[in-house]
């Protein structure tokens, strides 16, 4: 009998994949409820074969990126999708990084997101177009 492939980092936590892409959905709303920089997602799980998806964001000061990560953590975890596994960077908070296995979701000061500029270095990766609720646009102008 074949031995089943390698787990991916979400399903080995159980998740199933619909309730993994809510959660992405779920913390794109919540980063785009707290910034008006663009919140992106894109699916790299065919190209990078550790998660399915990044979310990328943006905060004009430390504050707002603290925020933006904050309420991500909140709502993806009311929501059922647990909390992230790793959180790096909130210290400095110019680039912080929730690793929540099936998605990681980047949360960069502007001047951070313009340098390291992960669009660009995953252009390749479909986007998947802002289908996510419309929030409410709390505290956005931290």
């Amino acid at each position: 009998m074949p031995r089943p492939g390698p787990l991916r980092p979400g399903r080995a936590k159980g998740y199933p994949v619909a309730l993994s892409l809510e959660s992405v959905l779920v913390a794109a709303g919540a980063a785009s409820s707290k910034t008006d920089d663009p919140t992106v997602v894109l699916e790299v799980g065919e190209l990078l074969g550790i998660t399915d998806h990044f979310v990328i964001t943006s905060g004009s000061n430390v504050r707002q990126v603290r925020t933006i990560a904050e309420e991500i953590e909140m709502r993806v975890k009311a929501q059922g999708g647990g909390s992230p596994r790793y959180v790096e960077g909130l210290a400095d908070a110019r680039w912080v990084l929730l690793d929540y296995g099936e998605f990681i979701v980047h949360v960069f000061l502007d001047e951070a997101r313009h340098f390291y500029n992960l669009e660009r270095l995953w252009s390749d990766a479909p986007r998947v177009e802002h289908p996510w609720p419309e929030a409410e646009r709390v505290g956005a102008e931290l």
